[in-house]
C-alpha cells in the first residue's frame, strides 16, 4: 500500500441511471433511450445539487442539472464491453468480468417442462408464466393466488424467473426454501437462468404491495472479480442492499439488507463512521424495481431528487482517505416503450476530499474501469479487463 493509496473506498450504483443510449442501443431496441434526460424533461427540471456540484452536469445535459467551473469531483462516462444489459452483468463487469454471451430469456414464458418440475418440487400449481411487471401481475392474478395457493410465476425481459406469493398464502420461509429448488433446477443448462426471485406481497385484492422480503437466488460469477482479490487479501468487502445477492455472496466479508433507497442511504453512512480498509458497496434499487420498471418518471424523478439531498451526509463522513465512486449499471427509461431495461451509457463520479477539484477521465469503454482502479488502489490482482483511472484521480485538482 502506498502512501497515496485510499484506505476506504466507497461504491454506490445508482441502479438504472443510464445517461443515454449507448452506441450499439439500435441493436438492443432502444434508440433514444436516455433515462436521466427524459426522466429530467419530463419532470420540468430536477434539483440535484451535490450531484451537480460533483459534475453530474458536466457529462450530460439535463433539464435543471447544469455543468460547474469546478467540479468537486473527477467525472466521466462509461458504456458497457459485455454483450447485455441487465443488472447482474453490469455489476459483475463492474468488479472485472467480461460477459460475452448474455444469460438466456424466456420472452414467450418458461417451457412446460420447467413449469412442471416447479410444480412437483413446491407441490404447488402455477399460474402466470409470462412477462410481466411484477405489480401488475399480482394485481392481477393475487386473488387467485388467495383463492388456490397457486404460485405466480412470470419474468422479464432480463433473465429472471420470479415467484410472488402472498406472505399470509405461502409464508416467506416456504416462498425462499421453493426459490432455492427453482433455483437449482434453472442452475445449469438449458436453463442458465441468471436470477430467480422471490417476490412476496401483502395486503388485500385492490391494495396488494411487495414487502421486502424480496430474496435474489443469482448464478456465481463465472470468474474471480476483484471482490473475490479483496477478500482473499484479508481486506473488507462490504455488500448493501442486493450486492451480495447479485454476487451470490461471492468475495463478500459482510452483507447488509436494506429495504429501500433512504435505509441504503443510510447504510452506507453508517459506514464511513467505522474504521475499516477495503470497499463498501451500495446498490440503490428503487430507481429501477419501484419506478423505471413501472414507467413512472414522476416517481423516478423524486428518487433521484430524495438521493441527492442525502449524499451530503455520507459526504461530511468521508475523510481524507477516502474515495467515493459513483455510477450505475444499466439504463431503464421511465418514459421507453416496454417495462425493460434500456442500453445506454451510464456516469461515472468520483470524487475524494484530497483533491480540491476534479478532472474529466473520459469515454470510458467498460464498467471494468472501476474494479481495475480497485484494484490498484489496495494492491491486489488486476482484473483481467479494465484500465484504472487512479492516477488521473491522484493528479487531478491538487492538494487542499
Amino acid at each position: 500500500m502506498t502512501h497515496d493509496s485510499f484506505q476506504r473506498i466507497f461504491l454506490i450504483v445508482m441502479d438504472s441511471v443510464g445517461i443515454g443510449e449507448a452506441p450499439d442501443a439500435a441493436e438492443y431496441g432502444d434508440s433514444g433511450a436516455d433515462t436521466l434526460g427524459h426522466t429530467a424533461e419530463h419532470c420540468n427540471g430536477l434539483r440535484m445539487p451535490a450531484m451537480e456540484q460533483l459534475g453530474l452536469g458536466n457529462i450530460k445535459k439535463a433539464e435543471g442539472i447544469h455543468p460547474v467551473a469546478r467540479s468537486a469531483a473527477s467525472y466521466g462516462v462509461m458504456q458497457e464491453a459485455s454483450n447485455s444489459k441487465d443488472t447482474m452483468t453490469g455489476h459483475w463487469e463492474i468488479m472485472g468480468l467480461h460477459i460475452r454471451e448474455p444469460f438466456r430469456t424466456f420472452p414467450h414464458g418458461f417451457p412446460d417442462e420447467l413449469i412442471q418440475q416447479l410444480e412437483e418440487v413446491s407441490e404447488r400449481s402455477v399460474i402466470g408464466n409470462k412477462v410481466a411487471s411484477g405489480t401488475e401481475i399480482i394485481k392481477e392474478l393475487g386473488e387467485e393466488h388467495m383463492e388456490t395457493g397457486a404460485l405466480i410465476v412470470y419474468t422479464s425481459a432480463d433473465s429472471v424467473l420470479q415467484i410472488a406469493a402472498h406472505e399470509e398464502i405461502v409464508p416467506v420461509e416456504e416462498l425462499h426454501r421453493i426459490c432455492e429448488k427453482a433455483r437449482e433446477l434453472t442452475y445449469e443448462a438449458p436453463y442458465m437462468i441468471g436470477r430467480v426471485i422471490a417476490r412476496p406481497f401483502a395486503g388485500s385484492p385492490g391494495a396488494f404491495e411487495r414487502t421486502s422480503n424480496r430474496h435474489d437466488y443469482a448464478l456465481k460469477p463465472f470468474g474471480r472479480t476483484v471482490m473475490n482479490e479483496l477478500k482473499d487479501a484479508g481486506l473488507d468487502s462490504i455488500a448493501i442492499g442486493k450486492i451480495s445477492d447479485i454476487y451470490d455472496g461471492e468475495g463478500i466479508t459482510r452483507a447488509v439488507r436494506t429495504d429501500s433507497n433512504e435505509d441504503g442511504m443510510e447504510r452506507i453512512t453508517e459506514s464511513a463512521k467505522e474504521d475499516f480498509h477495503g470497499i463498501s458497496f451500495l446498490n440503490l434499487v428503487d430507481f429501477d424495481a419501484k419506478f423505471g420498471h413501472r414507467r413512472d418518471p414522476e416517481g423516478y424523478g423524486r428518487a433521484l431528487e430524495e438521493y441527492d439531498a442525502r449524499l451530503p451526509a455520507l459526504l461530511d463522513e468521508m475523510r481524507e482517505d477516502d474515495l467515493l465512486i459513483i455510477t450505475a449499471d444499466h439504463g431503464n427509461d421511465p418514459v421507453h416503450h416496454g417495462t425493460d431495461h434500456t442500453r445506454e451509457v451510464v456516469p461515472l463520479i468520483a470524487y475524494t476530499k484530497r483533491a480540491a477539484y476534479g478532472i474529466d477521465l473520459g469515454r470510458r469503454m467498460t464498467f471494468a474501469d472501476i474494479g481495475a482502479t480497485i484494484a490498484d488502489n489496495f494492491q491486489i490482482t488486476s482484473p483481467e479487463y479494465g484500465t484504472s483511472f487512479l492516477h488521473q484521480i491522484h493528479e487531478s485538482g491538487g492538494q487542499k
